[in-house]
Formats: C-alpha cells, structure tokens, sequence
C-alpha cells in the first residue's frame, strides 16, 4: 500500500496528538482528528490551527478533525490513540464496536502514558486495551514513546521515538509510519520497558521541577544536585521495570529511559516538572486534602502533570512488590499532604544519598 493510500486517525487533538498529526500530513497522508472539544475542532478544519495546545504552530491541509469519533475511527488503516490516561478506558469502550476495529484491521498505536488503576495491581497501558478491545489485537498493540515535546515535534525539531510491540512487524509498520526527516523512529519489542519508562519519569520530573524551585530558596542545592536525581530516578524507572516483567536492559539506557527521562526533567516545556516547581513556589496543592481530590479536580490546574496518577499506582505497586523507591515515595507524600514538601525532598535526599543531614539548611 502506498502512503498516499493510507488513512490515519488520532483520537485527541491535545498538543501531542496534533503534532503528530501534522508530521504525517506533511508526508502526504491524511489524517482526520478527534476531539470532544467543538472549539479545537472548529478552529483545525477553520483555522488550520489549534491554538489552545500548539499555540503559533501552522497546520497543514491534509488534517480534518471532528467530534464524531465514529467517523474519524472506521476505515483507518492505522489509529493513534492520544488520549490522557484517565479517560482512554472509555475511549477503548467507544471505538471497540466500530466495524474496522471489531474486524481487526485498523492497527493501533498508542501515544498516551502512563498507568491504569486496578485493585490488585498498576496496569500497562496496552494491558489493559487488550481486554476491552476485540481479542484480535492481543499481543499486537503499539506503544509510541521517546523524548518528544510535542511543541519541538511540530515545529520540526529533529527527535527520536521508539516503536515497541510484541508484534515485530507492528512495530516496524509504525516505524515506518512515522519516521521522516525530523522523526527518527526505532523499533523494540520491550512493550512492558517502554511504558514503564514514560511513565515512571514523570514521577521524576515532579521532584526535579521541586528540586528546581528550590534551587532558588537554597545554596545546597544546584545541577549536581539535579544530576544526583535524575540518575537516582533511572535506577527507579528501571528497577520498575524489571519488576514488571522487562528483560530488555538496554531500553532503560536509550532513548525510552534515560532520553525521556532527561527531556522531561529538564525541558522548559515539561508540564510535570513545571507542576513539581508550583508545588514550591505557588503552593498549587494546597487547596487539596489529598492525593485523591487532587486527581479527582487535576483539571482545576490548567494543564495535565500525568505524573500525578502515575504517583498514586506506583505506591500502590511498590507496597505490594516492597520495592525501594525513595523518589516516587516523596512525591506520593507531598501529593497525598503526608509530608511537607520541604521536609520530603529533604528525606528523599537523605535516603538516596544515605546521609543524616544532608539538606539541614532547608
């Protein structure tokens, strides 16, 4: 099939679904969007733009969008999904029946991170998918990650993804898919590394975007110190990892690991360090009791830090596994109002570094 045959659709024309939709209409593939916001929508097919997500960023002609995710869903060859990890379950529930889907013929990628909650146990992403959608798309899911801000991708800044499946040739379909001339794209079959992988450093970029803030209140702290994190959080992400199943040690050492986990910690545009930083300065979760009421009103923020969910089912995980996760642990007790955010990164620090009054001065 050639691709100008081929027909994309993305559901969710957040910043990220966007960008991706505008590298594949360069490339001459149309692509037709969802989302539930009539105001995006208009303003794609109007305006050629989407201004509440990527802001001053042009879109081509070959992109559509629409509220009816019937429409965009049936006869895709391919489908990304974008949605945020909180709402894909219903998308997964509404596009199950549609024809292409129920038949199995559209292949899907997903571009979302992070976790789903369940009672026993933090699923992956396509884990989950897997049991709601048609039995034909077991083992054949494709999850899309890598150290990509949507807002550098669109505007053409050159970037590497990796496409895992445990379908070798779903990953290398989505490969191909993507990769251009700003895109580079890789494949892997380490489905379980990937997904672990962004979402775990999310966690990490919310205590960098604290340790960030506090840079500025203290003179402990500087870029060795955020070195110090960062590193101590790829020891978490992969220890994760490997927990849940990962044999692919070289995932966490690339662009899926130390990659996204460096760009997010550390970009201007990352959203979950940006959130880590307004914990200290703006004292953003002061309004909420806990944990559970910041997730239950997290569109009160006005952005959408993922790190936040993930936090939650990752403690759960690492009680029921006993894992030592001093990072995640902080940024759970600063989150759920267990502990100042003062007195928790201190203890963060103190327990990666294994000294007693390391942050004395706070």
């Amino acid at each position: 099939m050639s691709k100008t045959a081929l027909k994309v659709g993305i559901i969710n024309a957040g910043a990220w679904g966007t960008a991706i939709g505008k590298i594949l209409a360069e490339k001459h593939i149309p692509v037709q969007m969802w989302d539930f916001r009539d105001d995006v929508v208009n303003e794609i097919n109007a305006n050629r733009t989407n201004s509440r997500y990527l802001f001053g960023v042009n879109l081509p002609s070959g992109i559509t969008a629409s509220t009816d995710i019937n429409s965009v869903t049936d006869g895709k060859d391919y489908l990304l999904i974008a949605t945020p990890s909180l709402y894909i379950s219903d998308i997964a529930e509404k596009i199950s029946s549609v024809p292409g889907i129920r038949n199995g013929k559209t292949k899907i990628g997903i571009l979302t991170k992070g976790f789903i909650s369940t009672q026993s146990k933090p699923l992956l992403l396509t884990e989950h998918l897997e049991k709601i959608l048609p039995e034909s798309y077991k083992n054949n899911l494709v999850y899309i990650s890598g150290p990509s801000h949507a807002e550098e991708v669109a505007r053409g800044k050159l970037t590497g993804l990796i496409s895992a499946s445990e379908n070798k040739k779903n990953s290398i379909r989505f490969r191909n898919l993507l990769q251009g001339s700003t895109l580079i794209v890789f494949s892997s079959f380490d489905v379980i590394g990937v997904q672990v992988s962004a979402a775990v450093k999310n966690i990490i970029a919310i205590a960098c975007g604290m340790l960030d803030a506090l840079k500025e209140l203290s003179e402990l702290f500087g870029d060795n110190t955020e070195s110090l994190l960062i590193a101590a959080g790829l020891n978490e992400i992969q220890l994760i990892g490997q927990t849940m199943g990962s044999a692919y040690p070289e995932t966490f050492t690339f662009i899926a690991g130390v990659g996204d986990l460096d760009v997010t910690c550390r970009s201007k545009y990352g959203r979950n360090r940006r959130f880590g930083k307004e914990i200290i300065l703006d004292r953003i979760i002061d309004r909420y009791s806990n944990l559970e009421e910041l997730i239950a009103n997290i569109d009160e923020i006005g952005y959408l830090p993922e790190g936040v969910m993930a936090c939650k089912n990752i403690k759960a995980y690492s009680k029921q596994k006993d894992l030592w996760l001093p990072i995640s642990d902080a940024v759970y007790e600063i989150l759920n109002k267990e502990a100042e955010p003062f007195q928790a990164v201190n203890n963060m620090l103190n327990r990666i570094s294994g000294r007693n009054k390391l942050a004395k001065g706070i």
